[in-house]
C-alpha cells in the first residue's frame, strides 16, 4: 500500500485560539546592505530570504539602509504621515458609508497604508501604476483629487468614470493609476508589457505592477517574471503578502517556498524582501528600485511583508477563519504608529501636533464626504445622464448603438 499523502496547509491560529506568530523568522533591524543598483538574482539570495528593516524593535532607525533613507530628506517622513492619516480617515468613513447602505462595497487597506504611499512618493507623475483594488494609497499619494476618489465609490455625478466600474476598482491614467482588474494576477502581465513599450520608444518612463501573495498562484503571475526576465524592461513588480488571501492562509499559494521573493529569482529576477510596515524602509527600497528601473538595469521584484488587519471587504468577516486580535499581535507593529514614535523621537513631530493633523486630515474628508454624498447615493439616488451607457466604448459608435439612444428616446 502507499504512503503518500496530501499536505494541507494550516494557518498558525484558527477562531477562538491564541494568535501565534511564533514561527516567523524575523531578522533584527540593519542587517542588510544597499545594494549596487545593477545587482544580478544571484547576488540576492540574502535579500529574498532575508528582511530590510530600518526601525529597530526600540524605533531606532539603524543599518546601511538607515544611511540610504536619510537622504530622502526629513519632510518625507511629515508627508508620509499625512497620507497614512488621510488613507486611515478614508478607510474609516467609507466603511461607515458602505454599513449604512450609501455604497454597495468596499475594501480596506488599513496596515497596509506605508506600502502604496512610500513607494508613490518615489515615482515621477509619468510612471504607470498597475495596481490592485486594495491600492488607494497609491492614489492618496499622487494627491488625487478626493472628490473623484470618492465619486467613483457612490458611482454617482462625482464620478469619472460614471458607473462604468465596480466601486473600489479606481482608474486615473494621469495620476499613473491604471485600470483595476478583478483578476489581479493581470495587472502583473500589463505591467510587463507596458514598460516593454515605453523601453521600444526610449522614454524614461516605468511601470510598476502590484499583486497580492493569493494571486501569484495564478498562471499570470509566471507569465510576467517569464517575460521581464526575457526582455528586460523597467518594471517594479511589487507582491503584498498580507498573509492571507480572502480567507485562504498565505501558505497555500508560497508553497515550500520560504518567501515569494525567492520565487522570482527562480527567474533570474534580482529580489527583496522587505518590512511592509516600516516606512522608512518601504521609502528607501523603492527609491533604490525605481532608480535602478530608470536606469535600464532590467526588473526587479519587492516582496512586501506585512498583515491585512481588515477584511478582504465588506463582505467578509474574518473572525470567521482567524483570531480576532490577530491583527494587534503582528510581530511587525502598525506602520503609523512606527513613523510616528520616529518622528516624535526625532525632535520632528509631537503627540499634540499629530493629534491636530488626524483632527484636520478627518474634517477635510468628512466635509468632502458630504459634499459628494450631495451627488447621490444608494440609499438617496440621484440620476445621471441617461446617454452615458451608450458613450464612452467606441471611438465612432456604431449604428447598433445609435438605434439603440434612437430608441430610448435620447
Amino acid at each position: 500500500m502507499s504512503s503518500a499523502k496530501l499536505t494541507f496547509p494550516q494557518p498558525p491560529a484558527r477562531p477562538g485560539e491564541s494568535p501565534d506568530f511564533s514561527l516567523l523568522d524575523i531578522p533584527a533591524a540593519g542587517l542588510l546592505e544597499v545594494p549596487p543598483l545593477d545587482v544580478t538574482s544571484d547576488d540576492c539570495a540574502d535579500y529574498a530570504r532575508g528582511l530590510i528593516r530600518v526601525l529597530d524593535d526600540d524605533g531606532q532607525a539603524v543599518g546601511p539602509w538607515a544611511d540610504y533613507a536619510k537622504t530622502l530628506g526629513d519632510d518625507i517622513w511629515m508627508t508620509g504621515l499625512r497620507d497614512m492619516a488621510m488613507m486611515r480617515a478614508i478607510d474609516a468613513r467609507l466603511l461607515n458609508a458602505q454599513r449604512q447602505g450609501k455604497t454597495s462595497f468596499y475594501l480596506q487597506c488599513t496596515g497596509e497604508e506605508a506600502i502604496g504611499g512610500g513607494f508613490q512618493r518615489q515615482l515621477a507623475k509619468t510612471d504607470m501604476n498597475f495596481p490592485t483594488y486594495r491600492q488607494q494609497s497609491l492614489l492618496v499619494a499622487a494627491d488625487y483629487p478626493l472628490e473623484a476618489l470618492m465619486g467613483q465609490l457612490y458611482s454617482n455625478s462625482f464620478d469619472p468614470l460614471e458607473g462604468r466600474q465596480l466601486p473600489i476598482m479606481h482608474s486615473a491614467r494621469d495620476y499613473g493609476f491604471f485600470s483595476i482588474s478583478g483578476n489581479l494576477g493581470t495587472q502583473f502581465v500589463q505591467a510587463v508589457g507596458w514598460a516593454m513599450a515605453n523601453a521600444l520608444t526610449g522614454n524614461d518612463q516605468i511601470a510598476a505592477g502590484w499583486i497580492g501573495d493569493g494571486a501569484t498562484a495564478s498562471n499570470d503571475f509566471n507569465a510576467a517574471l517569464l517575460s521581464a526576465s526575457t526582455y528586460q524592461p523597467p518594471v517594479v513588480l511589487n507582491i503584498v503578502n498580507n498573509q492571507w488571501a480572502i480567507s485562504t492562509y498565505t501558505g497555500v499559494a508560497s508553497g515550500k517556498a520560504k518567501t515569494y521573493a525567492q520565487r522570482a529569482r527562480g527567474y533570474g529576477i534580482p529580489a527583496l524582501r522587505v518590512d511592509g510596515n516600516d516606512y522608512l524602509a518601504v521609502a528607501a527600497v523603492s527609491h533604490w528600485a525605481v532608480a535602478r528601473a530608470r536606469a535600464g538595469h532590467g526588473p526587479v521584484v519587492i516582496e512586501w511583508f506585512t498583515y491585512r488587519a481588515a477584511g478582504h471587504s465588506t463582505s467578509d468577516d474574518p473572525s470567521g477563519y482567524r483570531p480576532k486580535d490577530e491583527a494587534a499581535a503582528w510581530p511587525l507593529g502598525d506602520p503609523f504608529t512606527r513613523l510616528k514614535d520616529y518622528v516624535i523621537a526625532r525632535g520632528l513631530w509631537s503627540e499634540e501636533r499629530h493629534t491636530q493633523m488626524k483632527a484636520e486630515v478627518l474634517d477635510h474628508v468628512t466635509t468632502v464626504q458630504k459634499a459628494v454624498e450631495a451627488g447621490g447615493t444608494m440609499t438617496s439616488p440621484k440620476p445621471m445622464s441617461r446617454t452615458a451607457v451608450f458613450e464612452g466604448v467606441y471611438a465612432e459608435m456604431p449604428w447598433h448603438l445609435r438605434q439603440q439612444r434612437q430608441d430610448a428616446g435620447f
